[in-house]
């Protein structure tokens, strides 16, 4: 089948504000760099709803989805929500859009698992705010869709479905929503001793979570080996009827909030090793605080997704679009390297694997009988 995009306008003009690290555009870069391309025909694009607040309650308590609702009609919150629901604060600010544009993330997961009901796969770069808790904001996200994705495919009558997650940040309000099912399996990747501080290798969930927490400048080569020797396997013997993969951007080495060294040619293998995994795949957005990396990254994955080869210079029209994005907050943005504007596929980023990476990928194989 051929793969289908959701995404939306909302992302173009909302911002979290001018000081917040989610200040960058990003789903509208993916859209722009992907119509520029040719690899966004009409028809593979389809517009992302905005979830009803009913639809929400399938994770969020009805007291949650109130009081963010109400804070964008006020645009503010008094001192008892912040402190209960985590609205209002630095890392989850008011903004315009900010019960809209979530719930139109969470829209875009809960059709994406329509459209999988036959088979398939979907990109929903507009998906991934993996922190958000059942009653409270959290970590720059205010509606958990990867949970509302998962419990979209249990509702399909999918009995047996995977989350892998390779953002840099533990995805700790999947894990705390999952629990203990026994239907589904959590596969984090992420740096270690970086916040939420959770995701500990020992940490299980209270169920079928295997957490990796891996060092700073973690690369393609050990990315692959945790590939080959934890992701895959355990997928394959756990059988997965569909999968959503969190493919956050923010372990690219340019990344201002990690201290990893992926380049986006680890989250384009990933993204088509799991392809092969299940007759269902879900691909989110995430982390990514680069507006550079971040759109290349999850462009390049839809073009692998789609099996479109790599260009080695981009035509005008795409390399228009990235010469247009500014950053001037970072030094990095001020003075932005060439291939930043003319390429899409970073360089590889080769090297070591620690023996640390394996020691505890082996502690994994042995926790989920890998024999």
């Amino acid at each position: 089948m051929t793969p289908l995009f959701i995404g939306s306008e909302i992302y173009r003009g909302s911002s979290y504000g001018a000081w917040h690290p989610l200040h960058i555009p990003r789903v509208s870069t993916v859209m722009d760099l992907g119509r520029a391309l040719g690899w966004l025909p009409q028809a593979q694009y389809r517009p992302s709803p905005r979830a009803k607040p009913a639809a929400l309650l399938a994770f969020h308590t009805p007291e949650y989805v109130a009081a963010l609702q109400a804070a964008e009609a006020r645009q503010g919150v008094d001192a008892a929500t912040r402190a209960r629901h985590g609205l209002g604060t630095t890392a989850n600010p008011v903004f315009p859009e900010m019960f809209r544009r979530p719930a139109t993330g969470a829209g875009g997961v809960i059709l994406a698992a329509e459209l999988l009901r036959a088979g398939g796969i979907v990109h929903v770069p507009g998906g991934g705010t993996h922190h958000a808790l059942a009653d409270q904001a959290n970590g720059f996200c205010y509606l958990n869709d990867p949970v509302l994705a998962l419990m979209a495919l249990r509702g399909l009558g999918l009995s047996r479905i995977a989350y892998v997650d390779i953002d840099a940040h533990h995805c700790d309000g999947v894990e705390a929503a999952l629990g203990g099912a026994e239907d589904m399996i959590l596969i984090s990747v992420h740096e270690e001793r970086r916040w939420p501080f959770t995701g500990r290798l020992e940490d299980d969930g209270g169920g079928r979570a295997l957490n990796l927490p891996v060092p700073r400048g973690f690369n393609d080569t050990a990315m692959r080996e945790v590939r080959d020797r934890l992701i895959l396997p355990v997928l394959s013997q756990f059988a997965p009827e569909a999968i959503v993969l969190q493919c956050g951007s923010d372990a690219i080495e340019e990344d201002p909030l990690s201290r990893l060294a992926l380049s986006n040619n680890a989250h384009a293998e990933m993204a088509t090793a799991l392809a092969a995994m299940a007759p269902r795949l879900m691909v989110l957005g995430g982390g990514g605080y680069n507006p550079w990396s971040v759109g290349r990254c999850w462009t390049r994955v839809w073009g692998a997704l789609n099996g479109h080869a790599m260009p080695a210079r981009l035509p005008d029209a795409a390399e228009a679009v990235l010469r247009a994005l500014s950053w001037t907050r970072r030094a990095a943005g001020r003075n932005p390297p060439e291939h930043w504007f003319t390429t899409l596929a970073d360089t590889p980023r080769e090297g070591p694997v620690h023996p640390e990476i394996r020691a505890r990928v082996d502690a994994l194989r042995r926790r989920a009988d890998l024999r």
